[in-house]
């Protein structure tokens, strides 16, 4: 499996692609959102429309990058799913759990939205 990150707009943009069986410890993965998360980014968008294949220490991977981001307030947004990751999101029930964008623009909205949302909450 590999991957890009990004920040636009206060957001981490991960982008994951391949097969997401497993994840040596070398990637710097959670180094790369435990940092972003300690610069006040609290939004995460994970593009997935290039997996082809996630057993459950991908699904897992999923789990803690939404562990920690909704640890700090924050909230996570996955693109535009294969049918085969969107079943098994189905399957699995955490469908009900993530939300699902179906372009990286629908991605941007939904975390504005949450942000906005998010902010009058503390207010």
């Amino acid at each position: 499996m590999n991957f890009e990150h990004t920040i636009e707009n206060q957001k981490l943009i991960l982008e994951f692609e391949g097969d997401l069986i497993e994840i040596p410890r070398d990637t710097g993965l959670t180094i790369i959102i435990e940092d972003a998360i300690e610069q006040g980014i609290r939004l995460c968008a994970i593009d997935i429309s290039k997996l082809r294949y996630m057993n459950s220490t991908g699904i897992n991977t999923l789990i803690l990058v939404l562990t920690k981001f909704r640890n700090r307030g924050g909230e996570v947004v996955l693109i535009n799913p294969s049918d085969q990751i969107k079943n098994l999101l189905i399957i699995t029930k955490l469908s009900a759990i993530f939300t699902i964008a179906y372009s990286k623009e629908e991605a941007m909205q939904l975390l504005e939205q949450e942000l906005s949302t998010g902010a009058s909450d503390n207010e």
